[in-house]
C-alpha cells in the first residue's frame, strides 16, 4: 500500500473511491468541474498493486474568520473503497492532507463531514450549524414590507458573474465560514447546471436586486411547476440568496416568496440566525430543520489564534495527539507560554468555538473544557464570542 501525491494523470482516478458510494465512475463529462478547481499537488491517492483504493484532496481557500481572512485547506472528496476499510488508509490520507496544509502555512482546515464520527479523531471540531426550510407561501407574510427602492432583473445564462460576485464578496468579507470564490469556482461549481443537479426542477434561474446601477442582492433558484386537482404544488428551490444589507436581504427573500404559481419555498444550507425568523409573521411555519455544517481543524493553533483579534488574559492548554506541534499552552495572541493554564481542552474543542458558532460555556456544560482558574470560561467566552453565526452557503 502506498499513499502519494497525485499527478495530473491521477486526478480522475483519485475521485473513484468517493464516487463509488454514489454508484458512479469518474468521467470528464461528470467531474470536469472538479478538474478546473483542484491541482494535482493538493490531492493524495492510495494505491495497491497499481489500483487506486483511496483518494482525498484539498482546495486552497481564503476563509473568513471573525476579524480576519485566513488561508485554509478545504478538505474534499475523501474516500476509501469498502474493500480496504479499517486498514489505516483513511488515516494516512488525512495525515497527508493535514501535513501538506501545515507545510503550506495554512493555519486552518475545513470540511463538510459525510459521517461526523470520522473526523474528530483527526482534530476536527464541529464549528457551525445550518438549516433547511419548507415554507408554504400562504404563510410567507412579513411583519413589514422591506424598503429597498430597487428593482429586480433576471440574468441570462451567458451574462458575466460580476454582479453576483460583487454581492457575494461583500457578504463573505464579514461572515465567518465563507471563503473567496474565483471565476473558475463560479463557473464550475456554482453556476454549473447539468440535468443531474436539478432533481426534477427547471434550469437554474438568476435574479439580482439593483438600485442606481449597484447590485444589492441576488438569488439562485430553480422552479418545479406542478398541479394536483387544479391547485398548485409548485416549488421554489432556493440554491443561494443573499444581500449586502438587511433591506436587500429582506427584499430578495420577498421576491422569492412572491413568485406566482408556486405553493412552497424550500431552501437548504441557511445560517441559523437567518433574518427570516424575525421577518416572518409566523416563523414556526419555516419548519426549520437543523444540521451540522462546517467542521474545522486548527492546523497551527498559534497562527490561528494570532489571526483573530482576541483580547483578554486567558492561557489555554491545548492537547493535540494528531499534530504534536500544537501541544502547548497559549495566550490569546497565539504565543506559546510557560504560564499556568486557565483552561484545558482538546484541539477539536478549541476549533468548535473558533468561528463563534459555539461558546465556551457550552463546551463547559458538555464537559469538553476544564476550567482550572475560576472565571476563565467567562473570560474566554468574552474574547471569542461573535455577533453573527458562522455560515458556509455551499458544500464543497
Amino acid at each position: 500500500m502506498e499513499v502519494r501525491q497525485a499527478t495530473s494523470e491521477d486526478l480522475l482516478g483519485g475521485l473513484a473511491p468517493i464516487l463509488h458510494y454514489s454508484g458512479h465512475r469518474p468521467t470528464e463529462e461528470k467531474t470536469g468541474w472538479f478538474l478546473r478547481v483542484i491541482t494535482p499537488e493538493r490531492m493524495r491517492i492510495a494505491e495497491e498493486n497499481g489500483s487506486v483504493v483511496g483518494g482525498a484532496a484539498a482546495f486552497a481557500f481564503e476563509l473568513t474568520v471573525p476579524g480576519a481572512v485566513v488561508p485554509a485547506a478545504g478538505v474534499t472528496v475523501v474516500g476509501v473503497l469498502p474493500t480496504h476499510r479499517r486498514r489505516g488508509v483513511f488515516a494516512e490520507l488525512m495525515r497527508g492532507l493535514v501535513d501538506d496544509a501545515h507545510e503550506r502555512g495554512e493555519p486552518l482546515a475545513v470540511l463538510w463531514a459525510s459521517e461526523e464520527t470520522l473526523y474528530e479523531r483527526f482534530g476536527f471540531g464541529l464549528a457551525s450549524l445550518c438549516g433547511e426550510i419548507d415554507l408554504l407561501r400562504i404563510y410567507g407574510r412579513f411583519r413589514r414590507v422591506p424598503e429597498h427602492d430597487g428593482s429586480f432583473r433576471l440574468l441570462e445564462p451567458a451574462e458575466p458573474v460580476g454582479a453576483l460576485a460583487s454581492v457575494y464578496d461583500r457578504v463573505a468579507a464579514t461572515t465567518p465560514g465563507m471563503f473567496a470564490r474565483t471565476r473558475d469556482w463560479w463557473d464550475a461549481r456554482i453556476l454549473h447546471d447539468p440535468e443531474d443537479r436539478r432533481e426534477g426542477s427547471g434550469e437554474l434561474a438568476r435574479v439580482v436586486l439593483e438600485r442606481d446601477g449597484e447590485t444589492l442582492a441576488y438569488a439562485l433558484y430553480r422552479l418545479k411547476l406542478g398541479f394536483e386537482a387544479g391547485s398548485s404544488t409548485g416549488e421554489v428551490n432556493v440554491v443561494e440568496a443573499m444581500g449586502v444589507s438587511p433591506e436587500a436581504t429582506a427584499g430578495i427573500w420577498r421576491y422569492l416568496l412572491d413568485i406566482d404559481l408556486m405553493e412552497r419555498v424550500q431552501g437548504e444550507l441557511l445560517p441559523i440566525d437567518h433574518p427570516l425568523f424575525l421577518l416572518l409573521e409566523q416563523p414556526r411555519r419555516l419548519r426549520f430543520r437543523l444540521t451540522d455544517s462546517l467542521w474545522l481543524r486548527l492546523v497551527d493553533v498559534g497562527a490561528a489564534l494570532a489571526a483573530r483579534p482576541l483580547e483578554g488574559d486567558v492561557v489555554l492548554e491545548v492537547s493535540d495527539p494528531f499534530c504534536p506541534w500544537n501541544d502547548a499552552r497559549y495566550s490569546l495572541d497565539g504565543a506559546k507560554t510557560m504560564e499556568e493554564a486557565d483552561l484545558r481542552l482538546d484541539v477539536a474543542d478549541l476549533a468548535t468555538v473558533y468561528l463563534g458558532g459555539f461558546t465556551f460555556p457550552g463546551l463547559h456544560r458538555a464537559g469538553r473544557v476544564e476550567e482550572i482558574t475560576e472565571g476563565a470560561v467567562a473570560r474566554a467566552d468574552a474574547a471569542f464570542r461573535t455577533d453573527r453565526a458562522p455560515w458556509c452557503p455551499e458544500i464543497f
